[in-house]
C-alpha cells in the first residue's frame, strides 16, 4: 500500500498498487502532454521567428539597396535638370547601367524571397512533419491508456454493478418483508427451492419442519437421507435467520451456533447449517459456504443461494461413505446380535434368579408356617393331654365318689338315705340286678 496526502486538504489517504500504478500514469501521460504541447509551441514560435527574422533582414536590404539606388537616381535626376539637354543623352546612357543594376537587384531580391521561402517551407514540412509524428504517438498513447481504461472501468463497472444488483435484490426483498414474517419466508424460500429439485435430485429424502420441541428449543427444518436397506446416508439441521434493515438490534450469525449445536444432538443431525441473511455486508459470509467446524463440529454458515449446494454436497460426500457406513451398520448388527444374545441369556438368568429367590423365599415362609402350626398343635396336644389326665382324674375322683363318704359327715343325708333304703328295697335290688 502507498500513502497519498492531498496537496489541497493536507489530508492523508492509502491506494492500492494498481491504483498508485494508474495514478502515476496519469500523471506521466499529463506531463507528457504538457511537454509536447510546449515543444509544439517552440516550434511555432523559432518558425515564426526565423520567418520574420528573415522577412526583416531581406527587407532592411532592400530597403538600404533601394534607398542607395534612390539616391543615386535622385542625383542623377539632379545632375540632368541641371545640365542642358545635350548632357541628358550621356545621363540617360549612365543611367542605364545603374537601372540595369537595380532591375538585377530587383531580380536577385525575388530569388533571394523565393529561396527563403523555400527554406522556411522546408523547415516548416520538417518541424509539422515531426509534430504530426508526435502526434500519431500521442494519439496511440492516448487510444492505449483509453483502452486499458475503458477495460478498466468496464471490469469495475462490471463488479460494482454486480454489487448493486445484489444488494438491490436484498433491499428489495427486505423492503417486502415484514418483522414478524422475515424468518418465516425465508423459510418458504428454502422450502420452495428444496421441492423444486425434490423429483429430480431427492426424490427419497426427508425434509420437513422440525416440530418438536419437548427438549425445550427446535431447529426450523430436518433433512435425512437413507437408502434402501434404511440406513442413514445423512443428516442435517437447518435454521434459517433473517433481519430487517430497521430493527433496532442487529443480530450476528455466531449469536446461534449454540442453539443449533445444541438442536444438532438433541435431534441426532449429523450436521447442523445455517442459513442466513444476517450480517449483509461481512465479506467473509458473502463468499460463499462458510465452514465453522473450529467453533462447532460439522456446522455450516451460508446465504440462501447456496441451500440447495450444501445439501448437495454434504449428501454426494455421505454417498461416497455410504459404504462403509454399510459395513460398520453389519458389524454393529452382528454386535447387536450377539449383545442382544447376551442380554436374553443375562435376563433369563436373572429371571430364573429371581423367581428361584421368590420360590425359596416362599419355601421358607411356608416352612416357618408350618413350624409355627406344629408349635401350635403341640402346644394344643399339651393342652388336649392336660385336659384328658384331668378327665381321668375327675373320672377317677367320681368311680371313688359313694353314699357312705357322701354321708359321712352329713347325718341329715345319711338319715335320708336310710330311709330311702329302709323304704324301697325292691327297687334298689332291681337297681343293683339290672
Amino acid at each position: 500500500m502507498n500513502e497519498i496526502i492531498c496537496p489541497h486538504c493536507g489530508k492523508a489517504f492509502t491506494i492500492d498498487e494498481a491504483g498508485y500504478a494508474d495514478i502515476l500514469k496519469q500523471v506521466r501521460d499529463h506531463a507528457f502532454d504538457e511537454a509536447l504541447q510546449d515543444r509544439l509551441r517552440l516550434a511555432e514560435e523559432e518558425k515564426r521567428t526565423a520567418i520574420e527574422l528573415a522577412e526583416a533582414k531581406v527587407t532592411n536590404k532592400l530597403e538600404k539597396e533601394a534607398t542607395k539606388k534612390d539616391t543615386e537616381i535622385a542625383q542623377l535626376k539632379a545632375k540632368l535638370e541641371a545640365v542642358d539637354a545635350t548632357k541628358q543623352l550621356e545621363l540617360k546612357n549612365e543611367l542605364a547601367p545603374v537601372e540595369k543594376e537595380r532591375d538585377r537587384l530587383a531580380g536577385e531580391l525575388e530569388r533571394l524571397k523565393l529561396a527563403q521561402e523555400l527554406a522556411i517551407n522546408e523547415a516548416v514540412t520538417d518541424i509539422e512533419k515531426e509534430r504530426d509524428e508526435l502526434k500519431s504517438s500521442v494519439k496511440l498513447l492516448e487510444q492505449d491508456k483509453k483502452l486499458a481504461l475503458n477495460a478498466l472501468k468496464e471490469k469495475y463497472e462490471v463488479q460494482i454493478s454486480d454489487r448493486e444488483k445484489e444488494i438491490e435484490r436484498i433491499r428489495d426483498m427486505k423492503a417486502k418483508l415484514s418483522t414478524k414474517m422475515l424468518g418465516e419466508t425465508l423459510e418458504q424460500h428454502c422450502e420452495i427451492e428444496f421441492e423444486k429439485m425434490r423429483a429430480t435430485a431427492f426424490p427419497k429424502c426427508y425434509f420437513e419442519k422440525d416440530n418438536d420441541a419437548r427438549t425445550g428449543s427446535k431447529g426450523d427444518y430436518i433433512f435425512r437421507d437413507v437408502d434402501d436397506a434404511g440406513i442413514e446416508a445423512v443428516s442435517i439441521m437447518f435454521e434459517m435467520k433473517n433481519e430487517s434493515d430497521t430493527t433496532a438490534t442487529k443480530k450476528r450469525n455466531e449469536d446461534f451456533f449454540k442453539e443449533l449445536d445444541k438442536d444438532r444432538m438433541e435431534k441426532g443431525c449429523e450436521y447442523a447449517v445455517l442459513v442466513s441473511l444476517l450480517e449483509p455486508d461481512n465479506e467473509l459470509y458473502n463468499s460463499g459456504i462458510v465452514d465453522v467446524s473450529h467453533r462447532y463440529p460439522k456446522m455450516y454458515v451460508v446465504r440462501p443461494q447456496f441451500f440447495i449446494p450444501i445439501i448437495t454436497l454434504l449428501r454426494n460426500a455421505a454417498q461416497n461413505s455410504l459404504k462403509y457406513k454399510n459395513e460398520l451398520a453389519l458389524v454393529k448388527a452382528q454386535n447387536i446380535d450377539i449383545t442382544n444374545f447376551e442380554e436374553e441369556l443375562e435376563a433369563f438368568k436373572s429371571a430364573f434368579g429371581r423367581n428361584y429367590e421368590l420360590a425359596s423365599r416362599h419355601f421358607r415362609t411356608a416352612i416357618d408356617e408350618i413350624d409355627k402350626s406344629i408349635k401350635h398343635l403341640q402346644k394344643t396336644k399339651e393342652a388336649l393331654l392336660g385336659t384328658d389326665n384331668n378327665l381321668r382324674l375327675a373320672n377317677n375322683k367320681a368311680q371313688d365318689v359313694t353314699i357312705k363318704k357322701l354321708t359321712r359327715k352329713n347325718p341329715t343325708m345319711a338319715q335320708k338315705f336310710a330311709e330311702l333304703k329302709d323304704g324301697a328295697p325292691e327297687k334298689e335290688e332291681d337297681a343293683s340286678g339290672g
